[in-house]
C-alpha cells in the first residue's frame, strides 16, 4: 500500500478521497475555508468537476449607498468562486497542488447588482490538463472566469482571473 502525505492546498480536505471525490465535503469545506467570506454573507452552493458557484444573498449588508450589491461584495464573490471551481476541477490531484495564488484579475461590471446574486465559475480546461498531467514539480499559469447573474438571469459583472499554480510531485511512499 501506497501512502501520500498531505501538504500544500490539499491540507485544507484532509478527509477528501481522490478516487471517489465527495463534492459535497469539498463545498462544505471551502464554505468554512474564508472567514472574510462570513463577513460578506457568500454561501458556496456548489462545487462540481465543472463549475462552482458561490451566492450573494439579498441583504441590507451588502448593498452600497445607491441600493445595489456593492462590487467589492460582488468581487469577493467572484473570487471565492474561481478558486472553489479549480479546487472541484483539480480535485483528483488536489494532492499535488502547493498553492493556487490569484495573480490579476479584470472586472467588467454590466447592469446594477441587485437582490440575490450568484458567481458561476469556471477555469480554462486546456490549461487545467496541464497541471492535472503535470510529472514533474513546477509552477504553471491557469485563468478562470466567473459570470454573476441576478435571479432573472440577467449577467450583472464578469470577472477573469489569472492564477499561479504551483505543483509539487512527490514520491509516494510504500
Amino acid at each position: 500500500m501506497t501512502t501520500r502525505e498531505i501538504a500544500g492546498f490539499a491540507a485544507a480536505y484532509p478527509e477528501l478521497n481522490y478516487a471517489a471525490v465527495d463534492y459535497e465535503y469539498l463545498r462544505a469545506v471551502s464554505q468554512a475555508m474564508v472567514p472574510f467570506a462570513e463577513r460578506v454573507g457568500t454561501v458556496v452552493t456548489e462545487i462540481s468537476a465543472d463549475r462552482a458557484v458561490v451566492e450573494i444573498p439579498a441583504l441590507e449588508s451588502v448593498r452600497n449607498h445607491m441600493g445595489t450589491v456593492h462590487a467589492g461584495a460582488l468581487f469577493t464573490a467572484a473570487d471565492i468562486a474561481g478558486a472553489a471551481a479549480f479546487v472541484g476541477a483539480a480535485a483528483t490531484r488536489l494532492y499535488t497542488v502547493e498553492r493556487l495564488v490569484l495573480k490579476a484579475g479584470t472586472a467588467s461590471y454590466r447592469k446594477p447588482a441587485v437582490g440575490r446574486i450568484r458567481a458561476i465559475a469556471t477555469v480554462d480546461l486546456r490549461e487545467l490538463a496541464e497541471v492535472l498531467g503535470a510529472t514533474a514539480s513546477g509552477r504553471f499559469e491557469l485563468s478562470g472566469k466567473v459570470a454573476l447573474l441576478d435571479d432573472n438571469e440577467v449577467v450583472v459583472a464578469k470577472f477573469t482571473f489569472d492564477y499561479v499554480c504551483d505543483v509539487a510531485i512527490v514520491e509516494e511512499r510504500a
